[in-house]
């Protein structure tokens, strides 16, 4: 794991919890210290939420390698991570000096949420076995991971990825081609921008906007994802019938969606104000509960999981 960030942590705690041999390291002393406690705290939290054995996780940390230089990290590696911030001439770099080092044979995959695989590996003699893995945060809980190919990944480059991450209990979905934000990031987008615009319209409150989406349609998609919710919601008819019937609604309110696209300073500060406002304090808090919610649903969501659905990773 290249990279001691949160997402490189998250990472490496889903990693050693599965019993895998992890080295992590990052340039900065102060992140690879703060990384060496938190991998830890975030790799026996998954015993305490029963999402891991704690005999394996104990496996997995004694073998959880801090390695002071690169190629101490990276020797005998077979799955490199980078996963450092979302920078296209530093992670070239870094990529470039992984592959000086890395085995023949390693896989190299970037945690970046939303860079051109083309231009993240632009740098590197062998484009076969480089792909992205983007996880969501936290990487350890969520069981989504993006895979994007770069155009010139092997077939069995991205065979081998989606293997290693059904090995640790994700979920992968391949993209047929790559796009800006990659699909995840550009949903995502979509939503906060028109949650954006409708705190700053006075519409609503941070804090009452975050209970609407996470109470309302985001318990709809985890159960079902958009597409599915519409074609379930017209009953027999459904997404033709839907579509027949309420379309034109739909059609009226995207006319009024939000369509900027930049905030100017004084609309950044008023959105950073009203969201520290609303959660001022509490964020240790909100963080846990956040992760006792989301392996509530995670475990509500396995156990539902219907017949067809079993083993489809």
């Amino acid at each position: 794991m290249i990279g001691a960030g949160d997402i490189g942590v998250g990472w490496a705690a889903l990693c050693a919890s599965a019993g895998w041999s992890v080295a992590i390291y990052d340039l900065s002393p102060t992140t690879m210290e703060r990384a060496s406690i938190d991998v830890e705290r975030r790799t026996r939290a998954l015993v305490a939420l029963g999402r891991a054995p704690a005999s394996i996780v104990e496996r997995g940390l004694s073998e959880l390698v801090r390695a002071s230089f690169l190629s101490e990290a990276i020797q005998d590696a077979d799955w490199v991570i980078e996963a450092i911030h979302e920078d296209v001439a530093a992670k070239q770099k870094l990529l470039v000096a992984i592959e000086e080092v890395a085995g023949v044979e390693a896989l190299i995959s970037s945690s970046s949420s939303g860079l051109a695989p083309s231009d993240i590996f632009g740098r590197m003699r062998r484009l076969d076995r480089c792909l992205v893995t983007h996880p969501l945060n936290p990487p350890e809980l969520i069981p989504l991971v993006e895979v994007v190919p770069e155009a010139r990944t092997s077939p069995a480059t991205i065979a081998r990825a989606t293997d290693y991450l059904r090995a640790l209990g994700r979920h992968p979905i391949v993209l047929k081609k790559a796009i800006p934000g990659y699909v995840v990031g550009r949903v995502s987008a979509a939503v906060w921008r028109e949650c954006i615009d409708l705190v700053l319209r006075g519409v609503i409150s941070v804090d009452d906007l975050d209970r609407a989406v996470s109470l309302g349609p985001g318990i709809g998609w985890a159960a079902a994802g958009p597409y599915l919710t519409y074609h379930l919601a017209a009953g027999e008819g459904g997404i033709r019938s839907f579509i027949q019937h309420l379309l034109a609604s739909f059609e009226s309110w995207w006319q009024q969606l939000a369509h900027w696209a930049q905030l100017d300073p004084d609309e950044q500060r008023t959105l950073i104000q009203a969201t520290e406002r609303a959660y001022k304090g509490k964020i240790e808090f909100l963080r846990e509960a956040r992760d006792r919610r989301l392996n509530a649903i995670l475990r509500a969501l396995e156990q539902a999981r219907a017949p067809s659905e079993s083993g489809s990773g």
